[in-house]
């Protein structure tokens, strides 16, 4: 495996029709090559920066970033193991409408994603931070970062997880944007 991140697919843009502000694209990537983390984020940044929704670049960014790590850490393919190239694969995907951009990243896996059991916490074991868990906080920082977080099956087997950024006050405000046919967000 080198250094460079393989690019399997990428949507190519569509057009939406006059009337819609809908916005679509998705990357699917080799999830056992050790680039693929950092061109998702990549992908994130330049879809957003595209679709002038650069204020929640960092936000998105990272929970991009946490779900591909999940799906690279945690999935392994259901029995069978879909075929792309011999390799696991991961694609993010980024849908836009006026009010909302959902985020959804989906791996060959269909067991559900979950959120770690607290340990009990005893202070006096002398550690520097007893507080602070080891692992196990990539879902709860999706979860604080988004408006809303679910999961789903799929179909043909594996699973995707989703998660929803609305758009508006507290994360800038609309303008038109009559050239897209969209609205963006301003800071």
């Amino acid at each position: 495996m080198s250094g460079t991140p393989h690019l399997v697919a990428l949507s190519v843009p569509r057009e939406p029709p006059p009337s819609s502000t809908y916005r679509f694209r998705s990357i699917t990537l080799v999830a056992d090559y050790p680039d693929t983390p950092a061109a998702a984020r990549h992908t994130a940044r330049h879809v957003l920066g595209e679709w002038g929704l650069g204020g929640l670049t960092d936000d998105v960014e990272l929970c991009v970033s946490e779900l591909v790590g999940n799906a690279i850490h945690h999935a392994t393919p259901d029995g069978r193991r879909v075929q792309l190239a011999g390799e696991r694969r991961v694609v993010v995907a980024f849908r836009y409408w006026p009010r909302s951009l959902f985020v959804e990243v989906s791996d060959e896996d269909s067991t559900p994603p979950t959120l770690p059991a607290g340990d009990l916490l005893d202070p006096s074991a002398g550690s520097d931070d007893p507080l602070l868990a080891e692992g196990g906080r990539g879902l709860f920082i999706v979860q604080s970062l988004a408006d809303a977080t679910w999961w789903a099956p799929a179909d043909q087997g594996g699973k995707s997880v989703f998660c929803r950024f609305d758009l508006g006050p507290g994360r800038g405000t609309l303008a038109e944007a009559p050239e897209l046919g969209l609205l963006t967000e301003t800071d």
